[in-house]
C-alpha cells in the first residue's frame, strides 16, 4: 500500500501529538493538578493511529480506560479533551467524568470505559445499527490482552461473526494485563489464533510499526464494508508507563522496560523510515515536535482558564430532559 509522503507525516503528527498529550498529562498528574486516575498509552502510538487512519469520521470507535491516543487518532478537539482531565467545565464531560469516560459522538467516539471488556457490546450495537441501516460504516473495538479473557469479548466476536456485522476487533496486546503477564494469562501465544473459533480472520501485527497495523486495519476495514464480517487484529506491543500513573510496578524489571523504550519505540522506528525514505528530514520531524508542543500548550491553558463546574451541577445530565417518547420508567 503506497502512501504519499502528505499521508506518512500526517500519520507520524498524529503519533508525536498523542504521545506528548500523554506526557503532559503524566506530568500534571504527578503535580496534583489532574484529579482522579490516568492511565497512558505511550509506546502504543502506532496501535491507535495505524487503526484509525483507516477510518472515516462517520465510522465508529469504543476505547478503553487507555484511550487517549484512540481519542486523538479518531480527531478528537484537544481543548475539550485536556479541559476534561482537568475537571473542567468545558471538558467532554462538562469535567465530571475524567480520563475513563470521554465520548464524542460527532466523530463516531462511543466512549471510553473504564470497565474492562466494557466497550464490546457496545460496539456490536453500533455494527448491528450500520447493519439495520445498510450503511457501509464499520465500528472498531479496541480492548487489551487482559480484556481479551474476558466472557463480552467471545460473546461479541461470535454473535459478529453470526450475523455479519462490521466490525474491528483489535486486540492491543501490551504484554501486561494489569500486574499480570500475557503469557502467564493467555493459553496461545498470538491471540489472534483465536478468531477461527468464531469463522472471522484473525492476524498478529508488529504493534509498534504503524505502517503494518495500518495495511492489518486497511485489508479489515475494506471486507467490513462490503459486508463480509468482522475481523480480529492482534497489535503487539508495550506500555512505557504502569498499569496506572503511580504504579510502583513491581512486576516487572526495568531492563524489559528500556529493551522496548530504546530499540523498538514506534515514533523512534517511524522517524527512521521516514528519514531513510526520503519523506522528511530530521529538522522537518523537529518542527512537527515543536508544532505539537505549542498547540498542545493552548489546550492546556485554555483548561487550566476554563471554571470548574459548581457544585449544584452534579446531578444534571442524570436524565433525559426532552424524552419525545411518553415518560420515561
Amino acid at each position: 500500500m503506497a502512501e504519499d509522503a502528505k499521508d506518512l507525516l500526517g500519520f507520524y503528527r498524529t503519533m508525536v501529538m498523542v504521545r506528548q498529550f500523554e506526557t503532559m498529562a503524566a506530568e500534571y498528574f504527578a503535580a496534583g493538578e489532574i484529579p482522579g486516575f490516568i492511565h497512558l498509552s505511550i509506546g502504543q502510538e502506532a496501535s491507535s493511529v495505524g487503526v484509525c487512519s483507516c477510518l472515516r469520521p462517520d465510522d465508529y470507535v469504543a476505547t478503553t480506560h487507555r484511550g487517549h491516543g484512540h481519542m486523538i487518532a479518531k480527531g478528537a478537539d484537544l481543548n475539550k479533551m485536556t479541559a476534561e482531565l482537568f475537571g473542567k467545565k468545558t471538558g467532554y464531560c462538562k469535567g465530571k467524568g475524567g480520563s475513563m469516560h470521554i465520548a464524542d459522538f460527532s466523530i463516531g467516539i462511543l466512549g471510553a470505559n473504564g470497565v474492562v471488556a466494557g466497550g464490546l457490546p457496545i460496539t456490536a450495537g453500533a455494527g448491528f445499527s450500520i447493519k439495520m441501516r445498510k450503511t457501509d460504516q464499520v465500528a472498531v473495538c479496541f480492548f487489551g490482552d487482559g480484556a481479551s479473557n474476558r466472557g463480552p469479548v467471545h460473546e461479541v466476536m461470535n454473535m459478529a461473526s453470526v450475523w455479519k456485522l462490521p466490525i474491528l476487533f483489535v486486540v492491543e496486546n501490551n504484554q501486561w494485563a494489569s500486574t499480570t503477564p500475557q503469557t502467564a494469562s493467555g493459553s496461545v501465544r498470538d491471540l489472534s489464533i483465536r478468531a477461527a473459533g468464531y469463522n472471522m480472520p484473525g492476524v498478529s501485527v508488529d504493534g509498534n510499526d504503524v505502517l503494518a497495523v495500518r495495511q492489518a486495519a486497511q485489508k479489515a476495514v475494506e471486507r467490513a464494508r462490503k459486508g463480509d464480517g468482522p475481523t480480529f487484529i492482534e497489535n503487539k506491543t508495550y506500555r512505557i508507563r504502569g498499569h496506572f500513573e503511580g504504579d510502583p510496578q513491581k512486576y516487572r524489571t526495568e531492563a524489559e522496560v528500556d529493551e522496548w523504550q530504546k530499540e523498538k519505540d514506534p515514533i523512534d522506528l517511524f522517524s527512521r523510515y521516514l528519514v531513510k525514505h526520503k519523506k522528511s528530514t530530521k529538522k522537518g520531524l523537529e518542527k512537527i515536535w515543536a508544532d505539537a508542543a505549542i498547540e498542545l500548550d493552548k489546550a492546556v491553558t485554555f483548561a487550566k482558564e476554563s471554571p470548574f463546574p459548581e457544585p449544584e451541577e452534579a446531578l444534571e445530565d442524570l436524565f433525559v430532559t426532552d424524552f419525545k417518547g411518553g415518560s420515561p420508567s
